[in-house]
């Protein structure tokens, strides 16, 4: 029988075999450990990727971000997006990026791929394509000259409901290795989810064209307003799909008389654009019925809508033009509203500040302050809404003269381009919708020599009624 002899100790592991066991077993355990946080690091930058790329709702702003997106996500080079045509026989738009201001320039006069040779390739066979040698590859047609020489390539198709819409390729990884099939699932996923956003966006697109035509059907073509001459324009807000409650309207009345609206109900929805509709009817009957000055007019609007609607605050800003001696008299009522700007050829442009009254839907039956004012002939009236000047990283004061700026710059200009230029050029930030209506008082009769006009820079220089708010008064009447 077999025993440890007397003397003899325990049998005990060779120490330096036991240390490479275990530096072994600690190497396995790294390397798993890196593979996992590359693993997390790439999940994570997927998730922020999808996350980026949904939030654009502009179609080329989000194919433009695919791609940026997926050379992120792999480290390559290049990276393009080819968009097929309705045949799905070849590609009608690709967006590339990654390419240098010289490449773009040597490229200045080549077409964009159609999606011959291996591009063809993915269109025909839309799985994903992984290849390590173009030019071997059996489908190769070559480069155009100039382009740049690529080696490697990942393609993946990008299906939205279900059909190809386009395919992602993706070439030449920064650190010079072929794309591996950790890449592969990352761009596949990524795929997934840019087919999701294209189709988001295209929906956005579509509920943004019909709020938009919506909106425009609502407003008013302006009638003949002889002897005065009129244009308007109206600009949805920045943000897609937001129904605005910003409206114009002008009415001829008899005796060359016009009556000029201009409006804002608060709110960007279906409820605003419903109940600018209502408003501007109710307006309309009111100003037909001559049921007196505009004050009175905005009152009786007032107690209306009170009374049969549940609608909401609404600024505003009703004016009545009426001939006065060499030129008009302009009478208006401001319901809140941002005050309308007088523009004389010679004279300094002004804001016709002045006493404002409440909003609609405040109290119906506070009083609604009338005011007056000379506009001489050859004079232009601008009526706006606050899109056209809000922004809120600066005082509402210098957009107000930057505004005075634009319109003294642009004066001279027929009345369709000086309301586009205005709109064009506006101050604000976008954020909200905007309207702008301008009244051009015809020009003194050519017949009469200029000290024959009955002073009238003398009837310009009277000043309104309530006379000029400045500074926090100013700041009230707004």
């Amino acid at each position: 029988m077999s025993g440890i002899g007397e003397g003899e100790s325990p049998r005990q592991p060779h120490l330096p075999d036991l240390h490479v066991r275990l530096r072994t077993e600690l190497g396995r355990i790294d390397e798993q450990l890196r593979a996992l946080l590359a693993a997390m690091d790439r999940l994570q930058g997927l998730l922020d990727a999808v996350v980026a790329i949904s939030r654009e709702v502009e179609l080329p702003a989000v194919l433009h971000r695919i791609v940026t997106t997926a050379m992120d996500l792999v480290g390559a080079r290049y990276g393009a997006l080819g968009v097929l045509d309705e045949s799905g026989d070849h590609l009608e738009q690709f967006i590339a990026a990654g390419l240098s201001e010289r490449e773009r320039a040597d490229l200045a006069g080549t077409e964009f791929p159609r999606g011959l040779g291996v591009l063809g390739h993915l269109i025909r066979h839309p799985e994903p394509l992984r290849v390590d040698h173009i030019a071997t590859h059996p489908a190769s047609a070559g480069f155009p000259p100039d382009h740049p020489r690529l080696r490697t390539l990942l393609g993946v198709g990008i299906s939205v409901r279900g059909e190809i819409y386009g395919d992602l390729y993706l070439s030449e990884r920064h650190d010079g290795q072929p794309f591996d099939a950790h890449d592969e699932s990352v761009v596949v996923a990524l795929a997934s989810a840019a087919g999701i956003a294209i189709e988001n966006v295209r929906l956005f697109e579509r509920v943004r064209v019909g709020a938009e035509q919506f909106q425009r059907l609502l407003l008013p073509t302006l009638p003949d307003l002889r002897p005065f001459s009129a244009a308007a324009v109206y600009r949805p807000a920045a943000e897609p799909s937001r129904l605005g409650g910003d409206w114009y309207d002008a009415i001829p009345l008899p005796g060359n008389v016009v009556a000029v609206v201009i409006g804002d109900v608060v709110g960007h929805d279906l409820r605003a654009a419903a109940a600018m509709a209502s408003i501007r009817n109710m307006l309309r009957a009111l100003l037909f019925a001559q049921v007196g000055p505009p004050g009175a007019v905005l009152t009786q609007l007032d107690r209306t809508l009170q009374a049969i609607t549940n609608n909401p605050v609404t600024t505003t800003t009703l004016a009545r033009i009426e001939p006065d001696g060499p030129g008009w008299r302009l009478h208006w009522s401001s319901a809140g509203h941002v005050p309308p700007l007088l523009i004389v050829p010679g004279h300094p442009a002004e804001y016709l500040f002045a006493e404002p009254g409440l909003p609609l839907g405040v109290d119906a039956e506070q009083p609604r302050p009338d005011h007056s004012r000379f506009v001489p002939p050859d004079a232009t009236l601008v009526f706006f809404t606050d899109g056209l000047i809000e922004r809120p990283d600066r005082p509402i004061d210098a957009s107000l003269d930057e505004l005075t700026s634009l319109a003294t710059a642009y004066a001279a200009l027929p009345l369709e381009e000086f309301v586009q230029a205005l709109a064009d050029h506006h101050p604000s930030d976008g954020h909200d919708d905007m309207a702008v209506l301008a009244l051009r008082t015809p020009p003194p009769p050519a017949a009469l020599p200029n000290d024959q006009h009955n002073g009238t820079v003398e009837d310009f220089e009277e000043p309104a009624d309530d006379g000029p708010l400045h500074g926090v008064d100013a700041e009230v009447a707004r």
